[in-house]
C-alpha cells in the first residue's frame, strides 16, 4: 500500500527525536548529528531499529540539517549528497526489517541562515542548498518528505517550490510555534494555514518548539482556518510532532519532562483534532513513540475522525483559492515586510503632522501621493523639536484615509524606557507597526528649548528591544505583553557621510541589533553614495539591508546653501548650488537634481524616501510617477 492510501486508511505514527537519541549515547553538539550517517552508521541504525520496532510507521531519515548551507558549519557542504542518500538507505535497511510496511520520510529542516533581505542568505542560494538536499533524498528512494520546524514562511515556500521542481513526492509542511502560538517571524497558525494551504503538499503540521497542548493548539487552529476557507478542491492534512515539553538543564545535560503516557494520551487527541500523522520531536524516544502506538492500537477508543470518508483529501495542483477566515491580530506580516522581503522597490514620503487638531489636509495630500503611486507613508513625530499633533495618532489617520501603510518615525529623545514600551504598545495596537526608530531632534532646537528631553535608551538599543524582546512576546524586564508583535525596525543611514569608516561601523552595528530597513539622509552626491555603499562592502561584506535612499528636492540655490551650511550631515556639492543659482526656474531645477540622483542610484538600493521641501508634496507626486 503507498503512503497515500495508508493515510486516509488510518492515521499514521511518526517517530519521535533523533538527535535526542544520539546525544543520550554520548555523542556531543560539536558533532555534526547528520555526517554520523557516514562515521557512525551503526549508530544511526540501531536508533531506527528502536522506533521500528516501538510501533512507527515512518521513520525519518538523520538529515535534518543536511543542506549544504548547514553543513558548511561542519566543513561538510561538499558531503551533502551522500550524507542524504545514505540517510534513506540506513531509514530503508531499518524499515525493511520491521516486518511490517514502515515509510522512509525524507527529513528537511531550514538552512540554518536566515534568507535575504532580513539576512545574508540570498533567496537563489537557498533554493540550490535545498535542490542538493531534495535531490538527493527523492533519487534515493524516499517515499515522502517531511519539512519540519521552519518558522519562516518564504523559506518553507521556497524548499516547497524546489522540491515540486525536482520530486513528484508528497510534502509534509510543518512550522514551529512558540508558548504565544507564533513563529519567530511573528507568524500564527491561521497566517502559516492560509499560505500553506495554497501549495500543492499533502500535509501542513506544527512540530518542535513546545510541547503537546501547544501543538494541540496550533493544529487546532489550522483545521478551523481550513474549515472556514472556501477551498475548490480539499483541505491538506495534518501533523502533529511536539517536544517533550519544554527542556531543562540537569548537571549539564538536557532533560525533557513529558512522559511516554502523557504523549499517548495526546496521541488520541491529536487524531480527534484532525491529525493523520503524529509523532515526537525534540526529547521523544522510542518510549514515547512505544506508548503513542498502544494508545492509537488500544480497540475500546474509536476517534472521531476515522475512516476514509471523513479524513481530509489529498489534492495535487495549486487550483484553488482561500477566503481567509478573520484574521488574528498579527497574522501577516505588514505590507512594507513583505515588499522588503519580495526584493520589492518601495517608494515613501515623509509627511509632519499639523500643528492643530485638523488632519484633512493631511490626509488629502496623502491621497495624492497614493495616487501618484507612493507604497507607503512615512508620518515624523514632533520634527525639528516644533510642536505637532503625535506622529502616532496622524499616522492612524493616515492609514485610515488612503489604505496604505504608515511608518510611524519613533524618536527616543524625550521619552523614558516606561513612556517607549507604552508606546510601542498603543502603536501595535492601532495598526501602525512599521517603525522608524532615531535619536529624534534636540528640544534645544525647537519651539520650547527648555523642554526636557533626556532618554532612558539610544536608537539601537530600542532595536534590540523591539525584535529581541516586544516581537517575541516580553517587555524588557522579561515580562508578557500577551502576545508577540510583529513590528518592522527602520533605522537611520548617512551614504555621503564625512567619515565613512565611523558611519559604516555604526550602519554595522544598527544591522546586527536587527534592523529591517534603513532609510538615509538626503543624497545630492550620487558618485559618494556609490562609493560609500562600496566602502561598506569592503569592510563588512554584501549589504543586505533595504536601503531607502533619501532624495529631497531643492527648492532653491538658498535652499541648497542653508542645508549644505547650517543642517548636520547634508553633502551638497558646489556644483549643484551653482547649477541651481543659474537656473530660470529653481524649483524644477531641483526636481531634476532629485531625479538625476535617484536615477543613478536606484540599481544600488531598495527604494525611495522622498523629503518634501517646504511641503511640497506636489512636486513628490510628480517626481513619483516618473520613478514608476
Amino acid at each position: 500500500m503507498n503512503i497515500l492510501d495508508a493515510i486516509h486508511d488510518r492515521p499514521l505514527l511518526a517517530d519521535g527525536a533523533m538527535g535526542t537519541v544520539i546525544y543520550s549515547r554520548g555523542v556531543d553538539f560539536e558533532q555534526s548529528f547528520d555526517e554520523l550517517n557516514l562515521l557512525r552508521p551503526d549508530l544511526i541504525l540501531d536508533i531506527h531499529r528502536a522506533y521500528a520496532a516501538a510501533g512507527a510507521d515512518i521513520l525519518e531519515t538523520n538529515t535534518f540539517s543536511a543542506t549544504p548551507t548547514h553543513l558548511e558549519k561542519w566543513n561538510a557542504a561538499d558531503k551533502a549528497v551522500e550524507i542524504n542518500r545514505r540517510g534513506v538507505a540506513l531509514a530503508r535497511q531499518a524499515a525493511q526489517t520491521a516486518g511490517r510496511r514502515v515509510y522512509v520520510a525524507g527529513s528537511v529542516g531550514p538552512t540554518g541562515a536566515r534568507l535575504a533581505p532580513l539576512g545574508s542568505l540570498r533567496p537563489d542560494e537557498a533554493r540550490e542548498s535545498f535542490r542538493v538536499q531534495i535531490s538527493a533524498l527523492a533519487e534515493a528512494g524516499a517515499d515522502l518528505l517531511v519539512l519540519e520546524t521552519f518558522s519562516d514562511l518564504a523559506e518553507i515556500e521556497l524548499a516547497i517550490d524546489v522540491a515540486r521542481s525536482v520530486c513528484a513526492l508528497p510534502i509534509v509542511a510543518s512550522m514551529s510555534f512558540n508558548r504565544e502560538g507564533l513563529t519567530l517571524t511573528s507568524v500564527t497558525p491561521e497566517g502559516a494555514a492560509q499560505r500553506l494551504a495554497q501549495l500543492d503538499v499533502l500535509a501542513i503540521g506544527a512540530n518542535c518548539s513546545t510541547g503537546p497542548r501547544g501543538v494541540h493548539e496550533a493544529i487546532s487552529r489550522y483545521q478551523r482556518t481550513l474549515q472556514a476557507a472556501n477551498l475548490k478542491t480539499g483541505s491538506p492534512m495534518l501533523s502533529a510532532m511536539p517536544n517533550a515539553g519544554y527542556p531543562e538543564n540537569r548537571s549539564e545535560r538536557l532533560f525533557y519532562p513529558a512522559s511516554a503516557d502523557y504523549f499517548a494520551n495526546y496521541a488520541r487527541r491529536f487524531v480527534e483534532a484532525g491529525a493523520r500523522i503524529v509523532g515526537g520531536c525534540c526529547g521523544t524516544t522510542p518510549e514515547h513513540i512505544a506508548g503513542m502506538r498502544r494508545a492509537l492500537d488500544d480497540k475500546s477508543w474509536r476517534p472521531a475522525t476515522t475512516g476514509r470518508s471523513e479524513a481530509p483529501r489529498y489534492f495535487q495542483g495549486n487550483d484553488r483559492a482561500l477566503t481567509p477566515a478573520t484574521p488574528a491580530l498579527h497574522s501577516n506580516e505588514t505590507t512594507l515586510a513583505r515588499l522588503l522581503r519580495e526584493r520589492a522597490f518601495v517608494i515613501t514620503v515623509e509627511m509632519e503632522p499639523p500643528k492643530s487638531t485638523d488632519t484633512g489636509p493631511l490626509e488629502e495630500n496623502a491621497r495624492l501621493l497614493r495616487d501618484a503611486g507612493a507604497t507607503v507613508l512615512d508620518i515624523s513625530d514632533i520634527p525639528m523639536a516644533r510642536m505637532r499633533m503625535t506622529g502616532l495618532a496622524a499616522a492612524l489617520k493616515v492609514q485610515q484615509a488612503t489604505g496604505l501603510e504608515a511608518v510611524l518615525h519613533f524618536p527616543v529623545r524625550g521619552r523614558n524606557l516606561l513612556r517607549v514600551q507604552g508606546d510601542l504598545l498603543a502603536s501595535h495596537a492601532l495598526n501602525v507597526r512599521n517603525l522608524f526608530v532615531t535619536m529624534g531632534d534636540p528640544s534645544s532646537i525647537g519651539d520650547y528649548p527648555q523642554a526636557f528631553d533626556h532618554h532612558d535608551i539610544v536608537p539601537t538599543g530600542l532595536v534590540q528591544l523591539i525584535k529581541k524582546d516586544f516581537n517575541v512576546g516580553r517587555d524588557s524586564a522579561g515580562e508578557s505583553i500577551g502576545s508577540a508583535c510583529s513590528f518592522v525596525t527602520g533605522v537611520a543611514a548617512n551614504l555621503t557621510p564625512s567619515d565613512m569608516d565611523k558611519e559604516a561601523k555604526l550602519l554595522k552595528k544598527k544591522i546586527d541589533c536587527g534592523a529591517d530597513f534603513a532609510l538615509t539622509q538626503p543624497v545630492f552626491d550620487a558618485k559618494l553614495a556609490l562609493r560609500f555603499l562600496e566602502h561598506y562592502e569592503t569592510q563588512f561584506g554584501a549589504l543586505t539591508l533595504p536601503i531607502l535612499v533619501g532624495i529631497l528636492p531643492l527648492a532653491s540655490a538658498r535652499n541648497a546653501i542653508f542645508l549644505k551650511n547650517e543642517v548636520p550631515g547634508m553633502m551638497v556639492p558646489e556644483a549643484l548650488i551653482g547649477r541651481m543659482e543659474s537656473a530660470g526656474h529653481e524649483r524644477d531645477e531641483g526636481a531634476r537634481i532629485a531625479a538625476e540622483v535617484l536615477a543613478e542610484l536606484r540599481q544600488r538600493v531598495q527604494g525611495v524616501y522622498f523629503i518634501p521641501a517646504f511641503r511640497r508634496y506636489d512636486t513628490i507626486a510628480t517626481l513619483i510617477r516618473q520613478a514608476t
